[in-house]
């Protein structure tokens, strides 16, 4: 297994270049979306193997861009980023097969802190997965 190729949905262009930078420190290629349509293609194209989502964006929200991609990939790990993480929101989702939901209420630093502690745990997961073909 080389790299592992992490797509960031985010509709804040700052925020997305702030954890881009944190990825590709942390060893990974880094792949990034600011819109649903964008997400969408990019997992088409270039098939990412971790996909972080934003929860709130205009127009496509995170959950509508992860079941628009589930259609065509139901075996992508997803993270999902929100600012108002609560009960429902999870319990709803799950069904979608997200790994892990991250509170987006700091960048420093415990939503890095939990973000590179979920890619670990993933990857991890992964190349077990990968071991057991």
């Amino acid at each position: 297994m080389g790299k592992l190729k992490i797509l960031l949905v985010d509709d804040e262009p700052d925020f997305v270049e702030l954890i881009g930078i944190r990825i590709i420190e942390w060893g990974y290629d880094f792949l990034k979306a600011f819109n649903g349509r964008e997400a969408i293609e990019t997992v088409k194209n270039k098939k990412p193997d971790i996909i972080i989502l934003d929860y709130v964006m205009p127009m496509m929200d995170g959950v509508s861009i992860l079941k628009e991609i589930r259609k065509f990939n139901d075996g992508v790990p997803v993270i999902m980023f929100t600012n108002y993480p609560d009960m429902k929101t999870m319990a709803n989702t799950k069904k979608l097969g997200i790994s892990a939901f991250i509170p987006k209420l700091s960048v420093y630093p415990d939503v890095l802190t939990s973000l590179k502690a979920t890619l670990e745990m993933i990857e991890k997961k992964l190349k077990k997965k990968e071991g057991a073909v």
